[in-house]
């Protein structure tokens, strides 16, 4: 069976679209690469944030579910998402930066022998950044080239996942004999996993914990993340294991921008299986990406009905210059 070749993308829930385009722009200097609605809820904005051209394994993407009340952080939940850097000196940039623009946070760590910096934005949703320093595995992405940030401290991916559980017996099963994860490592209650080529794009990190009430979800909270795979055929031979070993799962999603399959691996934890291409490049021009609203070719007759429900945000940045700093 082919291996899982890391971690694709993570989606979360926001309350403001706006101002999440305008924390990941402006203050994490991550590239919008596509603007688009949830397919599943058309009144949805759905946002993708990512390097310089959307390379798989460096995405983050949000919903604004309108109406929707804050989350609450708990256990049974993806906890935290981690961003990569390209050194322990650019932990060191971040600080600096998060200090002068007010952005909480707890200060540079070592965790599994990495430099790490964990914070959070507007909603509580929880982020951590890991320096990429003596790191081998997963290759990490290109930072955003127009972006705020030097392109040496810039953000150039995802980094591990963190996922807190109430049953980590049954979790660490699943991980290991259902998705071929192996556990590499343990830090005080931490367990590290990973999978494929390894390293910091290819690592969930595991809490157990039964103490906290179970997580509630909501804005500030994550809503899924997905591992990446090949192709359609890869798709196929996952689904496939999964249901070999009595999992439910979506079946075939098709999501335009990538191929689908979902399931639900641990209580309240969704994974989602997603291939590498075709990407977000084919439907707009690298000089403006993400500038206008894209619509995957099956909901592009309800255009004008979509941009009736969905506010008008401003992502124009091509003709806007950055000072790095």
């Amino acid at each position: 069976m082919k291996e899982l070749k890391g971690i694709h993308h993570v989606t979360a829930i926001t309350s403001s679209a706006e101002k999440n385009y305008e924390f990941f722009t402006y203050v994490l200097g991550m590239r919008l690469v596509k603007k688009t609605v949830n397919q599943d809820d058309i009144q949805t904005y759905h946002l993708f944030f990512a390097d310089d051209e959307g390379n798989p394994g460096t995405d983050m993407t949000f919903f604004d579910f309108p109406g929707i009340p804050k989350g609450e952080h708990g256990t049974n939940e993806i906890s935290k998402t981690s961003f990569r850097v390209p050194s322990d000196a650019a932990i060191d940039y971040w600080v600096k930066r998060f200090d002068r623009l007010g952005v909480n946070h707890t200060g540079g760590k070592e965790q599994f022998g990495k430099k790490t910096l964990s914070f959070v934005d507007f909603d509580d949703q929880q982020y951590q950044l890991i320096s990429d320093e003596g790191n081998v595995g997963v290759a990490s992405g290109t930072p955003w080239k127009k972006g705020p940030i030097p392109l040496e401290y810039a953000i150039t991916g995802l980094g591990p996942l963190f996922v807190r559980t109430a049953h980590f017996d049954y979790f660490k099963e699943m991980m290991e004999k259902v998705l071929l994860f192996k556990e590499v490592d343990k830090e005080g209650s931490l367990h590290l996993f990973e999978v494929g080529e390894g390293g910091n794009g290819a690592q969930v990190i595991v809490e157990p914990n039964t103490v906290l009430p179970s997580a509630r979800q909501g804005f500030g909270t994550v809503h899924h993340a997905a591992f990446r795979l090949d192709d359609r055929k890869h798709l196929d031979a996952w689904d496939e294991r999964l249901r070999s070993f009595g999992l439910q799962t979506s079946g075939f999603v098709d999501r335009y921008f990538f191929k689908s399959l979902y399931s639900r691996v641990a209580p309240q934890i969704l994974f989602e299986f997603a291939t590498d291409g075709p990407g977000f490049m084919g439907d707009e021009p690298y000089e403006t990406l993400g500038e206008k609203l894209s619509l995957p070719p099956f909901l592009e007759p309800k255009r004008e009905q979509i941009e009736k429900m969905v506010r008008h945000i401003d992502t124009v940045r091509s003709t806007k210059e950055f000072t790095k700093e």
